[in-house]
């Protein structure tokens, strides 16, 4: 199983920008995707998760200005950013609990990490 994530880079304060991560591979059934982000010298943190069912939540930091979304067909999570903020800054990592078999207990995954950087 592979997550794959993209479309970081460099935006201004108050610009968009919008992260995808695929999940690829061997893949059951997926319960939970997620995006963290850790930025320099701080702990990783989780800024959304969205389950299955369409239920969702934000770290206080994000809520009104990210919005995380999923589209189970593809296995795909995206995160728009919207109104970013120097302070978001960080490397985005998505994570997914999936299961690659009916019998096979729920796993976590990471992806790679794309680095977004807010900046004039």
């Amino acid at each position: 199983v592979q997550l794959q994530a993209s479309g970081g880079g460099l935006v201004q304060p108050g610009g968009s920008l919008r992260l995808s991560c695929a999940a690829s591979g061997s893949i059951f059934s997926i319960n939970v995707m997620a995006w963290y982000r850790q930025a320099p010298g701080k702990q990783r943190e989780l800024v959304a998760h969205i389950s299955r069912d369409g239920s969702r939540g934000y770290a206080e930091s994000v809520k009104g200005r990210f919005t995380i979304s999923r589209d189970n067909a593809k296995n795909t999570v995206y995160l728009q950013m919207n109104s970013v903020k120097a302070e978001d800054t960080a490397v985005y990592y998505c994570n997914s609990i999936l299961r690659t078999g009916r019998e096979v207990p729920p796993y976590n995954y990471w992806g790679q990490g794309t680095l977004v950087t807010v900046s004039s």
